[in-house]
């Protein structure tokens, strides 16, 4: 059966995992130990009081060192409304896409162009590191229980690229896609994917999935253009800081 949404927010947290998550009432909280919003977004699992268990939900984030921050999936107006109401503000709309891992394993990978390592080498981690994935992103990657491999792109005779994919059951999921600025627009990112594609069919995976915020037109354009459907979107919504900054 083709994934949903939801099947899809499942994978995420599973490909992507916090380094804690525990239900409290009507929510699931997580610990995210430096690992950016996906791993640190509390999430609604049943119906709540906005008089109370909003407030609740905020001073467990405060307790943990985090600013309270939400992820409101698809359908979860009450939600979204809510914490409008209460001055949160919308941040980074992400949108998941998905395609039959087949439809991109019928190309064969031009030599050289793609590999798929795991664990990562230290190119791969320097990459990363120019994009802005950390030691503590990087240890999301290594708390990803099921098969995963890094994937490593090379273009005019030089490290260009890299990313992470992680499979949940019949799901493949691609994070962390990172292309040097001095190669990109050059077709890199795809040959990448289709290397991620390829890993995933040998582990017998039939799906494989991504996600990127829909600020990021040059990624969307990238996913539609290999075939990869709209499947489903969340957004955040942070509460701001009298002063200073976000998470």
């Amino acid at each position: 059966m083709k994934p949903d949404a939801k099947r899809l927010y499942r994978a995420v947290e599973a490909t992507w995992p916090p380094y804690k998550a525990v239900n409290a009432g009507p929510w699931t909280l997580r610990e995210g130990a430096g690992g950016g919003k996906r791993v640190s977004a509390a999430t609604a699992r049943a119906a709540f009081d906005a008089d109370i268990d909003l407030p609740a939900a905020e001073d467990a984030m405060r307790i943990l060192g985090q600013d309270p921050l939400f992820m409101i999936r698809n359908g979860e107006d009450a939600l979204d409304a809510a914490l409008a109401a209460r001055g949160y503000q919308v941040i980074d709309p992400v949108n998941m896409y998905l395609i039959p891992t087949y439809q991109l394993t019928d190309l064969p990978i031009p030599k050289v162009m793609a590999f798929t390592i795991w664990e990562p080498l230290a190119i791969m981690r320097d990459l990363w590191a120019e994009g802005g994935i950390g030691p503590d992103r990087l240890r999301v990657m290594e708390r990803a229980k099921g098969p995963k491999t890094g994937i490593l792109g090379r273009i005019d005779d030089s490290p260009g690229g890299t990313a992470f994919c992680a499979i949940d059951d019949d799901v493949a999921m691609i994070h962390a896609l990172e292309i040097r600025e001095a190669h990109r627009r050059k077709g890199l990112a795809g040959w990448m994917i289709r290397a991620a594609a390829i890993w995933a069919a040998d582990w017998g995976t039939e799906w494989l999935s991504v996600v990127c915020t829909q600020h990021n037109k040059g990624a969307n354009l990238l996913y539609t253009s290999l075939g990869m459907e709209l499947v489903g979107s969340y957004h955040y919504r942070i509460l701001p800081r009298e002063e200073g900054g976000t998470t």
